[in-house]
């Protein structure tokens, strides 16, 4: 009887793919048109035209009934093995370069965008869990944040799609924008990659906004981007710690405590220091970087089919100012900090 939950357990793989894999095709199919879109447009990326095209298909039709496992699993799962990869793009080597530069940048103006996600997000009665997304969206990276962080204070498709859209919209102001400040500023493009990776949020953004600027400025500011990713663990972790302590009836159990740290943010620390050690090779770096990105595009297309665009319209105006004066504040404290750090002649 021991051995039985093995024995069944090929059975069970085999039901649970056939459950799964349409809605995770129609998902794929969505994934790679806006591949195809944000190849075309760079500034896009991948992860907003997936999650636009999800919305726009649920608007004119609901997914059918045999789609939503595949959906729900797409927009879990797949969601933290793209977390997973994303360790694939740093190295120690990077941290320890970049870190002692640009942390103390970093450090500040997160923890002013978490102050002013908190005070502001109550002041304008922004339900919990989407001001906590758009705040660590725009104070860490983007949609790879709100990858990470969804899953574990429990948000719904509505708050994850709105919050990606904000941080969207803000990101195409920044490459308008900041290059423009920097100029404006005189500063170089060394200065200018700084500025940009930690006032920036997603990838593409990062590198759009920097190109614009300089090609000089474009490799720091990335590397300088992909550091501030780290922020992901801590500030995942402390919510999970939350969440388990607003949840618990009674004290915390070694169980609970061993589920504070999630899955995917091991994985991601394992798979970062295995890239630092060079075991992988840079083909198959360059691969699974893209794949994560592809994987992401394959989340946000399921949490656009399962949107409820209804919630989105009751949300209303307030989260979106919420994303301009956080979007503000961060770029506003990066500034100062440079200047103060001696940054900024």
């Amino acid at each position: 009887m021991q051995l039985s939950p093995v024995v069944t357990l090929p059975h069970r793989l085999g039901t649970r793919a056939a459950a799964v894999w349409p809605g995770v095709a129609v998902c794929v199919v969505i994934a790679a048109v806006a591949t195809v879109a944000g190849h075309f447009v760079p500034i896009l990326g991948a992860a907003v035209p997936a999650i636009v095209i999800g919305v726009v298909i649920t608007l004119i039709r609901r997914p059918a009934e045999r789609l939503r496992p595949g959906i729900a699993y797409s927009s879990k799962f797949l969601l933290q093995c793209a977390v997973v990869l994303l360790g694939a793009q740093l190295s120690l080597g990077s941290i320890a370069r970049v870190g002692l530069e640009s942390l103390p940048v970093m450090l500040s103006s997160l923890a002013v965008c978490l102050a002013g996600m908190w005070i502001i997000g109550r002041a304008l009665r922004i339900e919990p869990r989407l001001r906590t997304l758009i705040g660590v969206g725009t104070g860490i990276c983007g949609a790879s944040a709100i990858a990470a962080v969804a899953p574990v204070i429990g948000a719904a498709s509505s708050e994850i799609a709105y919050a990606v859209s904000t941080i969207f919209l803000f990101n195409v102001l920044a490459v308008v924008i900041f290059p423009a400040v920097g100029h404006l500023l005189s500063m170089d493009p060394h200065t200018f990659g700084l500025f940009a990776g930690t006032a920036v949020n997603d990838t593409s953004s990062v590198v759009a906004t920097a190109s614009v600027f300089s090609a000089a400025a474009l490799g720091y500011a990335v590397v300088v981007k992909l550091v501030r990713t780290l922020m992901i663990i801590p500030i995942t972790v402390t919510l999970a710690a939350v969440e388990a302590h607003r949840s618990a009836s009674s004290g915390m159990s070694l169980r609970k405590v061993g589920t504070l740290v999630p899955w995917f943010l091991i994985g991601f620390l394992v798979v970062a220091v295995v890239n630092s050690l060079g075991v992988i090779p840079s083909g198959a770096q360059d691969f699974l970087v893209q794949a994560s990105i592809f994987l992401i595009a394959v989340a946000l297309a399921a949490i656009g089919l399962s949107t409820d665009v209804a919630a989105l319209r009751r949300a209303g105006w307030r989260p979106l100012l919420l994303g301009a004066i956080l979007w503000i504040l961060v770029a506003v404290t990066s500034l100062l900090v440079i200047w103060a750090t001696g940054g900024l002649a």
